[in-house]
């Protein structure tokens, strides 16, 4: 590639990014990093009717919270700004005026009643309109190519409004490269002569996209599969303007977890699960969507999972720090089928995250989102957090998994002490007691081999001591290791414990 690299991710600011847009923002990050190009967030917000206030902020804390941050976009100018669409609004008038000049597009000034009689008279006779060279220059339909000149100027002097269509060519075959999918042939008789700009002076989507990814020297145009049809447009636009255009690849649909259709918020919401990286106010409801930071996940677990949708090393390995990833990929890695969106492989990603976060960096969020901990040395919680963190996935689990360590049990589980509280388990307590009295609770080991060498010493049997001791210690039959335990609360807490239970039978 003697080209310097340039790709973008261009949402338009309508509502909180889908994992879907973060895995599109991530796909192209890694891609430029890969060889040395530049990520360019660009904001399209041609379509005003559907801003929602909110949401482009939303867009880059989403990213520099997945650590995919753009070198270039809106707050970070490089020589292609400015970077949001209705920023640049004046640019795109000479281009479409250009079209028109070279007889590459046209007016047409058909109402939408007017269209709306065309499409229902197709549809009564079984067909579906199409605006295009079946039909632009004869029949009811009104635009440049059947107005002369002065018709033309006079409709537009008055304030009529008018569309900018593109003349889409007859009987040509279209040969398109996807660097995902290979080649791709259209029959150009099929394409209907898309809407490029309108008489308020903004630009579609299809005008604005091409005519912006020419002038910020996009070199790769990365984005989902939901663009594939018009990928023919923009080919053919960029060919109407006399340009190179840049090398398109789209990426495959992000599947919902039973595989069958595109995943949705109401697929989150029915199985429990966020499909975007923050949490989400809605502007006109005030219902708030959870988002992955708040759930729990761990940015690196999120990147992770979101890179192996769609994409394959090719290798065994799962586990890829962002460094690793950017070396790893390849566009041909990336599949052309839909890729199903599997929660509990999410959270499987987040498990492996959580162990290798330090004790104190988990210590420092635990303590952080439970007020039972305010008052608690942070380096005891680290302790604890270093015993319990393999059996979670979630920071949010770690009080469930480690209250004991914390306060006394207030009650003891039912099922638990008919499982573990025989006619001889007081007797035993009571000896237990003073066993462990004797103990040196410095060390786990101190503690183990004094209470194991009076069991076998005394051939009691383990389940004897160890079941009804688990009760005392944690109220009921769960938690990590005794032993870890007494050690940790100190043996005359783990006494005091043993007597309660007592005193309660």
């Amino acid at each position: 590639m003697n080209k310097s690299i340039r790709v973008r991710f261009a949402p338009s600011p309508t509502g909180p990014l889908h994992i879907g847009g973060v895995r599109t923002a991530l796909f192209n990050y890694l891609f430029a990093k890969k060889h040395g190009g530049t990520f360019v967030l660009r904001i399209e917000d041609t379509d005003q009717k559907r801003f929602v206030n909110g949401a482009e902020d939303y867009i880059t804390n989403a990213l520099n919270w997945c650590n995919i941050p753009f070198d270039e976009g809106p707050g970070k100018d490089g020589d292609f700004g400015p970077y949001r669409q209705s920023e640049r609004k004046h640019l795109y008038k000479q281009y479409v005026d250009l079209l028109i000049e070279n007889n590459k597009a046209y007016y047409a000034f058909d109402t939408a009643e007017a269209l709306d009689l065309e499409r229902k008279n197709h549809e009564a006779k079984g067909k579906t309109f199409i605006y295009n060279w079946h039909n632009r220059t004869r029949g009811r339909l009104v635009n440049s190519l059947v107005l002369s000149k002065e018709e033309v100027a006079e409709k537009i002097a008055n304030g009529e409004d008018y569309v900018v269509r593109f003349l889409a060519p007859q009987d040509e075959t279209l040969e398109l490269t996807d660097l995902i999918r290979g080649t791709i042939t259209i029959d150009t008789n099929t394409l209907d002569d898309k809407v490029l700009f309108k008489s308020d002076g903004m630009p579609t989507y299809h005008l604005a996209n091409v005519v912006d990814d020419y002038l910020m020297n996009i070199t790769h145009v990365i984005r989902g599969e939901e663009w594939l049809p018009s990928l023919a447009l923009h080919q053919l636009l960029y060919n109407a303007f006399g340009w190179e255009a840049p090398e398109f690849a789209h990426l495959p649909l992000i599947l919902k977890p039973t595989g069958k259709g595109k995943l949705s918020k109401r697929d989150g919401d029915k199985l429990g699960f966020p499909v975007f990286p923050l949490n989400w106010e809605d502007p006109s409801t005030n219902s708030i969507s959870k988002g992955y930071k708040e759930s729990g996940y761990f940015p690196e677990a999120v990147v992770n999972f979101l890179a192996f949708l769609g994409w394959n090393p090719g290798t065994e390995q799962e586990i890829f720090s962002l460094n690793e990833l950017v070396e790893a990929f390849e566009l041909k890695n990336v599949n052309k089928a839909g890729a199903r969106f599997d929660p509990d492989k999410t959270k499987w990603f987040n498990h492996q995250y959580m162990q290798k976060q330090s004790a104190e960096t988990l210590s420092k969020i635990f303590i952080d989102t439970t007020p039972e901990l305010k008052a608690i040395d942070p380096d005891y919680v680290a302790l604890v957090v270093d015993l319990i963190k393999e059996r979670a996935t979630f920071p949010s689990e770690f009080w469930g998994l480690s209250h004991y360590f914390f306060k006394a049990p207030e009650a003891f589980a039912e099922a638990a002490l008919k499982k573990a509280w025989k006619e001889h388990s007081k007797d035993l307590m009571s000896q237990l007691i003073g066993v462990l009295e004797t103990a040196d609770d410095s060390s786990v080991d101190g503690i183990q081999t004094t209470v194991k060498g009076w069991i076998t010493k005394n051939e009691i049997g383990f389940g004897k001591i160890m079941m009804p001791l688990r009760v005392a210690l944690v109220g009921a039959l769960e938690g990590v290791d005794v032993f870890d335990i007494i050690h940790l609360i100190g043996k005359s807490e783990a006494i005091k414990r043993i007597q309660t239970l007592m005193d309660h039978h």
